[in-house]
């Protein structure tokens, strides 16, 4: 089994401040020892019709404008600023990405060259903006399968065969809810989709959206060798995803336990551990 790596997805919840978005980098990185540190990119004009634009926030405590398109560019970092992310990401030791939602989004992400770019499970069949990853971009695809059927799967699967890219591909076992209750994390969907899909795709990992940590150890046990959580500072801040995430002290316990974990999962190296022959010989009557 590889070793687990641990994707702390800040989204928005840097509040669109990035004294924030920074605070949450060196965090991530340096005390709660995370892998990657995961933004978002997301062109609302392009993505949103005029009518959603312009309708308000369907909750509007946690809104940071009075249309919903105008709470969503409020959140919405630039392509330079995204390109001061990647610096503190490189000075403080944790690797930068971003999902993307549109096609837009997609071409200013990809310039950035990261190791990796994330597709939500809400834009997993919008193929115009895959194919341009596909085309333009070298580095690994990844790809939750939240809201998604079996059929979709195959199709994105073989979507990404045909462009030659399967192998660059890590497809993630998701449920999309904020939060989501314990019975239906439903992780034996990650054994479902390493037994489909393993022969093909890079790999698979675990995106939760629920509370606590227990349910992730579970999903590296099964096979996950990706989990990703959102991370905030504060889960009682202003905007939806606080509350379905970790704050410092829950992610760095989940790294943790992540990589001490990892290490258990093995067979003996021989019949007798070595740790074992002093109490063999003490306590162990031939």
């Amino acid at each position: 089994m590889k070793e687990p790596q641990i994707i702390a997805e800040i989204g928005c919840n840097h509040k669109g401040e990035m004294e924030i978005a920074h605070e949450l980098i060196i965090t991530a990185a340096k005390f709660c020892k995370a892998d990657v540190a995961k933004f978002q990119k997301r062109n609302p004009k392009e993505l949103l019709t005029e009518e959603q634009y312009n309708s308000p926030h369907p909750n509007l405590m946690h809104s940071y404008g009075d249309t919903y398109g105008k709470h969503r560019e409020f959140l919405e970092f630039s392509l330079d600023e995204h390109k001061q992310l990647k610096k503190w990401c490189e000075i403080y030791g944790i690797t930068y990405s971003s999902s993307v939602w549109d096609v837009t989004s997609a071409m200013e992400i990809t310039s950035l060259n990261p190791e990796l770019i994330k597709i939500p499970s809400a834009c997993n069949l919008k193929f115009e903006m895959l194919t341009y990853l596909c085309d333009h971009y070298d580095g690994e695809i990844h790809l939750s399968l939240g809201m998604t059927t079996h059929a979709e799967e195959d199709k994105i699967v073989a979507f990404f065969e045909s462009k030659e890219r399967n192998k660059d591909l890590v497809i993630y076992s998701c449920t999309s809810g904020y939060p989501v209750p314990f019975e239906d994390i439903c992780l034996l969907e990650i054994s479902r989709l390493k037994n489909k899909f393993d022969h093909c795709v890079k790999g698979v990992g675990f995106s939760g959206h629920h509370l606590g940590i227990a349910a992730d150890i579970a999903a590296m046990t099964l096979g996950a060798q990706w989990v990703e959580r959102h991370f905030t500072l504060d889960r009682t801040w202003k905007g939806t995803d606080h509350a379905a995430s970790l704050e410092p002290d829950g992610l760095r316990r989940l790294s943790r336990n992540l990589k001490s974990v990892k290490k258990s999962i093995c067979y003996k190296e021989k019949e007798i551990l070595q740790i074992e022959v002093e109490q063999r010989k003490k306590l162990k009557s031939e």
